[in-house]
């Protein structure tokens, strides 16, 4: 009995902890992703202090080289003057400098070979990085387009259409209501007696209601006519 209850809470527990992992999906794919982009920046510096080391290696290898061919020359020098215990310790010297200069092609060699497989990794890195980027950005955008979805399809939003439906009226009847006043403007500009006298006037029937600018000038001209 003891051990059906522990395993109902072990698996109650695990569906819990899925559903919490879902329901916190993006936000946890974001850390991951802060996570892997911070170790691929450490691995890149990695690859820097492994670059500089053999950078540092080749420098005392050549070193080294310089060394052996100065003690060769310098021994060789001691031989053909017949002073061969001089020439036997610079012999000794050689000898030590070629051991540190095969334990130092052996240490670049191995640092070329490291360098290599850690920029690769990196480069392979960064390229799942830049992966992971774009999918957590369509992930943030496929759920915020989801939260949309689930607004637009609640109490607040199920009315949109007839909203919609409501401004089209309305505007119908803004446009209906314009044409009416148009209308009984013009129909009561006609049937009115002044409406009927300016048209007539305005057609040249009678005299004019109002003086026009001809007018004005012409009464000005004849009040400078006789002072001329």
């Amino acid at each position: 009995m003891f051990k059906l209850i522990s395993i109902l809470l072990r698996g109650r527990a695990h569906d819990a902890e899925e559903a919490f992992a879902d329901r916190h999906a993006v936000p946890l794919l974001a850390q991951q992703i802060r996570d892997a982009a911070q170790a691929i920046q450490q691995a890149r510096r990695s690859v820097a202090v492994a670059i500089a080391q053999n950078e540092q290696e080749k420098s005392q290898h050549a070193t080294i080289l310089a060394r052996i061919a100065d003690l060769e020359s310098r021994a060789t020098a001691a031989l053909a003057k017949g002073n061969e215990p001089l020439a036997r310790e610079a012999a000794e010297a050689i000898a030590f400098l070629e051991a540190e200069r095969d334990a130092s092609e052996k240490a670049q060699s191995q640092f070329v070979g490291a360098i290599d497989k850690l920029k690769a990794i990196v480069r392979a890195s960064e390229a799942r990085l830049q992966e992971l980027q774009r999918g957590e950005r369509l992930a943030r955008a496929t759920q915020d387009a989801q939260k949309l979805n689930v607004v637009v399809s609640g109490p607040g939003f199920a009315t949109l259409d007839d909203a919609e439906e409501t401004l089209a009226r309305l505007r119908l009847r803004q446009s209906q209501n314009e044409l009416t006043s148009a209308a009984l403007k013009e129909m009561e500009g006609a049937t009115r007696p002044a409406g009927i006298i300016e048209k007539l006037a305005n057609a040249g029937f009678g005299p004019p209601l109002h003086t026009s600018a001809d007018d004005v000038l012409a009464r000005l001209k004849s009040r400078v006519s006789p002072a001329a």
